[in-house]
């Protein structure tokens, strides 16, 4: 039963898609056979019907079934693969001389060398030494038809099946363990290893069927390209003498004259006018003048056609004039003084819109109409050129009496018009007026509003420079009086040096005494130089207040050309948030030795900047 049983074991899909990697064997096939190389990696080899044999090529063609690849699973050549969610179980295969014992599931599969094109032939390997070439066919004939053996003495060998499907069927048994028998002897156990082979005579085969499949996919094609060919036009007849007489009735034939016509045509053409067939051919030839007259007579009848067709189309549109001039009668009665008063903004702008319209239409609705009566009145002064002259005086009192008329419309028409584009001046004078007066009121507000931003601006920049003032004279004030102050404390110091100087000479003290006297005078001057510093500028107050100080004084160390106070505010509000900008000026403005202020700028762009200035009294001193 597992012997039976192993014809339907369906192969694993991943050994039907081998590619070739040979790229020469390829090259040199398709070559022979005068076709692109195909089927390269991953790429089928065939892909129409007619690979099948026995295929009727048309069949697509006409009931509309797609191309057969005969390489799909089921179509013959290939066995259909398994399910993927069924896993593939290899049993134990008993023969009449051997015994075949499955791989162990949990190893991998035997690894194969990629499909050569058309290959028939696998190689065996793992024979048991004493495998004779008859237990080798009792095995692998149960994958089909074998045609030849050819076995080695090294244990392996090479087997040719009849089809390319059977291959697979053996590649199956690769992994298998071969024992002979029931003998436990080494010679007589194995295990195989089946693989594609590389046969010359199965790349012939090969070669041989794709040059088939080329030859008959070139006549498909050829086929196909006739079926879809534009037919040729009819074939011309020879001239003879029984073509010619029936020819001669074809002409007289109106049904069957355009083409007796070109068949005489091409005759003259070919030079089949002789002396002996001259009077057939101008019995041809008056045939075809005589149908002259019928072609004139049907233009006649189309002319005639299409003057009644002309005169419908002038009378209907007459009637549509004459409704135009209606209605624009009606809008210019509204447009009027009585009613037009009466109407609103917008109703007397759609009226106008209206109107306008109207007219347009109207005067190219005439003028179309004039332009056909001229052309009425030329046909009929060339076709009435040689009558009589009474007819003529007629026919001039007709068109002057046209002419009159449709100058009267005219004038009427620009007389409405006129008094149209009187009105529309009135309403566009009004509108103007307006526009202007809100144009005035708005550069008015406009010029007030900048003038009132630059009354702003400089009253900003009076106070600013009266507090600078204030500054200025409150810094003078203190300046006069330390200089006071100095200069009496240099007299009384001028004064006790010459006394001690006198005390010094009376009591005979030598230099070294004198030189500390002057050291302790100048000690005492910067002593009051301190205490009067100390007076002017008021102590801090918290610790806070020496912080800030700190914080400040490094932010515009590091700002050479000075900050505005709300850049410094901005600062110091993101480590204090409760801190304002007035108490940080105040703060600036109690410690002039070490911040002062500047101003930069002119008119608008005035602006006050502080500095860190208490390096630059170090350096004076």
């Amino acid at each position: 039963a597992a012997a039976d049983g192993l014809g339907s074991i369906a192969i694993d899909t991943t050994q039907l898609n081998m590619s070739v990697t040979d790229p020469t064997a390829w090259a040199t096939a398709m070559n022979n056979l005068g076709m692109v190389p195909v089927g390269l990696a991953g790429q089928q080899l065939v892909t129409d019907s007619i690979c099948v044999p026995g295929f009727d090529p048309s069949l697509s063609m006409m009931t509309g079934i797609t191309p057969i690849n005969p390489m799909i699973p089921g179509m013959g050549l290939v066995p259909p693969p398994p399910p993927t969610d069924v896993p593939v179980v290899k049993e134990i295969i008993h023969c009449k001389s051997c015994t075949l014992f499955p791989p162990n599931p949990n190893l991998p599969p035997p690894s194969t060398r990629e499909r050569p094109p058309g290959c028939k032939t696998v190689f065996v390997g793992g024979l048991p030494e004493n495998a004779t070439e008859e237990i080798i066919q009792e095995v692998f004939e149960q994958c089909g038809d074998i045609t030849a053996i050819r076995k080695s003495k090294k244990n392996f060998c090479h087997i040719r099946f009849a089809e390319e499907f059977m291959v697979d069927k053996a590649i199956y048994l690769s992994g298998y363990r071969m024992r002979l028998g029931s003998s436990t002897d080494k010679k007589d156990s194995g295990r195989l290893h089946v693989d594609f082979a590389q046969a010359r005579d199965d790349f012939y085969e090969w070669e041989c069927k794709q040059r088939m499949l080329a030859r008959e996919e070139r006549h498909r094609r050829k086929m196909e390209e006739d079926r879809l060919r534009p037919p040729s036009p009819p074939a011309i007849m020879h001239y003879s003498e029984h073509e010619a007489a029936l020819l001669a009735e074809k002409l007289k034939d109106d049904s069957k004259f355009s083409e007796a016509i070109t068949v005489l045509l091409t005759w003259i053409e070919r030079g089949e006018v002789n002396r002996r067939s001259a009077n057939q051919f101008y019995s041809m030839v008056q045939s075809a003048n005589s149908h002259v007259r019928r072609l004139m007579n049907e233009k006649a009848a189309h002319e005639q056609e299409m003057e009644q067709a002309k005169e419908s189309f002038k009378n209907a549109l007459t009637g549509i004039l004459t409704q135009f001039e209606q209605i624009v009668a009606v809008f210019n009665a509204s447009t009027r003084q009585k009613a037009w008063d009466h109407f609103s903004k917008a109703q007397r702008k759609n009226i106008d819109i209206w109107r306008k319209h109207s007219e347009e239409l109207r005067n190219a609705h005439s003028e179309q109409l004039m332009g056909i009566r001229r052309e009425e009145e030329m046909e009929m002064s060339d076709d009435d050129s040689g009558d009589n002259p009474s007819k003529k005086l007629r026919v001039d009192d007709s068109a002057l009496a046209a002419q009159a008329y449709a100058l009267k419309e005219e004038n009427d028409s620009l007389r409405w018009q006129l008094d149209a584009y009187r009105n529309e001046v009135e309403l566009l004078k009004q509108e103007k007026g307006q526009l202007f007066r809100t144009e005035e009121s708005l550069t008015k507000d406009q010029q007030l509003q900048f003038l009132q931003q630059t009354m702003q601006g400089m009253q900003q920049q009076l106070l600013s420079i009266q507090e600078e003032l204030n500054n200025k004279k409150s810094e003078l004030e203190q300046a006069k009086e330390e200089q006071t102050h100095t200069q009496a404390m240099l007299k009384v110091l001028q004064e006790q040096l010459k006394s001690a100087k006198e005390l010094a000479e009376i009591n005979g003290h030598d230099e070294s005494q004198a030189n500390e006297i002057n050291v302790l005078t100048v000690a005492l001057v910067n002593q009051d130089r301190e205490k009067n510093s100390e007076k002017r500028s008021p102590g801090l107050k918290s610790e806070k207040e020496a912080l800030l100080i700190g914080i400040i004084s490094t932010f515009l160390h590091v700002h050479p050309f000075g900050a505005n106070i709300e850049y410094l505010w901005s600062y110091m509000q993101q480590l204090d948030s409760r801190i304002s900008a007035n108490e940080i000026e105040m703060l600036l403005m109690r410690l002039p030795r070490m911040f002062k202020q500047e101003f930069t700028g002119v008119g608008a762009t005035l602006e006050k900047r502080w500095k860190f200035c208490a390096f630059d009294g170090i350096k004076t001193i």
